[in-house]
């Protein structure tokens, strides 16, 4: 029997209760979850966490999930990261029609390039307003937000302070 692994991917600065929910379900769909932290080695790190940080961060935010792995990965094309990992499907979270707009040409790009599917997870209504942007603007401009966000990144931001 062959292993069902898929990759979660994404930037996770922060990770957010929504990210968390999407994970979740998939680490009930396949066997193994990998939450890829992607990041652009080129650029200078322009985040709110710095990439081991964020790494950290989802490590804590889903240590509940046995079948759950976080690594950092940088410079590569998704699609050459899944043959490196053997993941056969890349997991997204959709909040809305916009996110289905924004992530469709990158799935039918990414099944051109090597055939790999992308499988959209619809949000959880509850989490439909929530982004990771928004998370920090509204922490940064003084809002509270937090009930928004894993209890470690809560406590990482309020460290931090604003």
């Amino acid at each position: 029997m062959t292993t069902r692994r898929c990759i979660c991917p994404g930037s996770y600065d922060p990770v957010t209760l929504g990210h968390v929910d999407v994970v979740e379900r998939a680490s009930r769909l396949y066997d193994e979850v990998v939450v890829g932290v992607l990041f652009n080695p080129a650029k200078a790190d322009s985040g709110m966490f710095p990439v081991p940080e964020r790494t950290r961060l989802v490590e804590q935010s889903v240590a509940h999930l046995p079948n759950v792995t976080v690594g950092a990965y940088g410079e590569s094309l998704l699609v050459d990261l899944c043959s490196r990992l053997g993941v056969t499907a890349i997991v997204k979270g959709l909040r809305s029609g916009t996110d289905f707009a924004y992530e469709l040409p990158m799935a039918l790009m990414n099944k051109h390039l090597t055939g790999i599917e992308t499988v959209f997870l619809p949000g959880n209504p509850a989490f439909e307003h929530v982004s990771s942007s928004l998370v920090k603007e509204v922490w940064r401009l003084g809002g509270y937000g937090l009930d928004l966000v894993p209890e470690p990144v809560a406590a990482a931001l309020r460290e931090r302070g604003r």
